[in-house]
């Protein structure tokens, strides 16, 4: 593996010498940097032994270039090239392609088709999973599911912005300037204001148009509320991206561990 372009970690701290420090555990007390790094996926032992040489590994803040180093992986935060990197072995990051008349929930008292049912198996074996923000009945595409409560916290806080991309069909054919000017600028809805970060008609026609809405609002229905509100109800609606996160072309009721890149990038966009 060639390491001469190889750039360190973002954040770096120093001692009075200049030196990269960093907290030790007793010994025999956690594990190998090396070996925590290759159970993530993140390279072979041999190459994350590399990867520590060539200062692009930080633990706790700090650049580490010491082998044999000892974490204990269930508090470290552990950064590769600054991209965080999931160690913890009982972390869990699905991605789910909701179906369209299923409930966001983990169960349903009118037993109703639900997200549990699809993770039923994950539950019954001990998995506690959190669905990060809600998708209603009628509206299909990407919902998270994780047991990281941190991680689902934040992608739900509306302090960090995170987007949510949605396809609706509508009824009309729209007015890409107009409308859009109108949702950017944004519309007075009976719970206050409200509008998009972004807005795009992709194809019109019969009395029909397929718009793309970009926002970071998680208040009830607002999507569809937004677009009723300037005279385009929706027929059909699909989240296809939570923040990085894409549903690229996954089967409605499936379900995809998220790889490791994705889930450094969902970090990144919280500031984890």
């Amino acid at each position: 593996m060639l390491l001469s372009n190889a750039k360190p970690a973002r954040r770096q701290h120093v001692d009075s010498e200049g030196q990269a420090t960093q907290k030790k555990l007793p010994w025999g007390e956690g594990e190998r940097l090396q070996k925590v790094l290759a159970k993530a996926g993140v390279a072979s032992r041999r190459v994350a032994e590399d990867m520590i040489d060539a200062g692009r590994v930080e633990v706790d803040g700090k650049v580490v270039k010491e082998q044999g180093l000892r974490i204990d992986p269930e508090t470290a935060i552990v950064r590769v090239d600054g991209v965080r990197v999931v160690v913890r072995d009982e972390q869990v990051y699905l991605a789910l392609n909701k179906p369209k008349g299923w409930q966001s929930t983990m169960s349903d008292e009118h037993d109703r088709p639900c997200v549990g049912d699809i993770v039923a198996e994950r539950i019954a074996a001990g998995q506690r999973l959190f669905h990060v923000g809600r998708l209603d009945a009628d509206t299909e595409g990407l919902l998270l599911l994780t047991n990281d409560g941190d991680l689902a916290h934040r992608l739900m806080h509306p302090s960090f912005e995170v987007s949510k991309t949605y396809l609706a069909t509508v009824n009309g054919e729209v007015n890409n300037r107009d409308v859009g000017k109108l949702l950017r600028d944004g519309v007075e809805l009976d719970d206050g204001p409200a509008k998009v970060d972004k807005f795009q008609v992709l194809e019109v026609g019969q009395g029909r148009s397929l718009v793309k809405v970009v926002l970071h609002e998680g208040r009830k229905h607002i999507v569809r509320r937004l677009l009723d509100a300037v005279g385009h109800p929706v027929i059909a609606l699909v989240r296809t991206h939570v923040g990085p996160i894409a549903l690229g072309d996954q089967r409605p009721g499936t379900l995809r561990a998220l790889g490791r890149d994705e889930i450094g990038k969902l970090y990144e966009a919280v500031s984890l």
